[in-house]
């Protein structure tokens, strides 16, 4: 299975390669591709790395992945309109500030973040705290 799997991946991506260097923006798309490949290994791959380095000692450090992952997933999926947003014929086509939106989604990450932790301190010192009963 794994080999058939296999197989029609990279048949895909010849028949995408195809389709793409039969376009006259070819070179344009390796650029993109180069580009992406340079800022992944460049800029995001070792900010990731230091992230993981500054929060490995951490109680918390699962609550600051899953933060940190839900706020890069949000800005990767925000990027695409902020980076680069095109004038269209049709208003209505991006009618939403989408830089208030990221920062709001991102604030409701962080305040989240911060309440699930909260919630977490406050049933550990609970927990330590709560008298025991007398059959213990």
């Amino acid at each position: 299975m794994r080999t058939v799997l296999g197989a029609a991946g990279v048949a895909l991506m010849a028949l995408g390669g195809l389709l793409v260097w039969e376009q006259t923006t070819h070179w344009d798309v390796l650029v993109w591709l180069a580009g992406a490949v340079v800022l992944h290994d460049g800029v995001i791959a070792p900010l990731v790395l230091v992230a993981g380095l500054l929060i490995s000692g951490l109680k918390i450090r699962g609550l600051l992945r899953g933060t940190l992952l839900t706020a890069g997933c949000l800005t990767l999926v925000a990027l695409p309109v902020l980076l680069r947003p095109l004038p269209t014929a049709n208003s209505t086509v991006l009618p939403l500030d989408y830089v208030r939106g990221l920062l709001v989604s991102l604030a409701v990450v962080a305040a989240l973040a911060l309440l699930l932790g909260a919630a977490r301190r406050a049933r550990g010192w609970w927990t330590t705290r709560r008298p025991r009963a007398s059959g213990d």
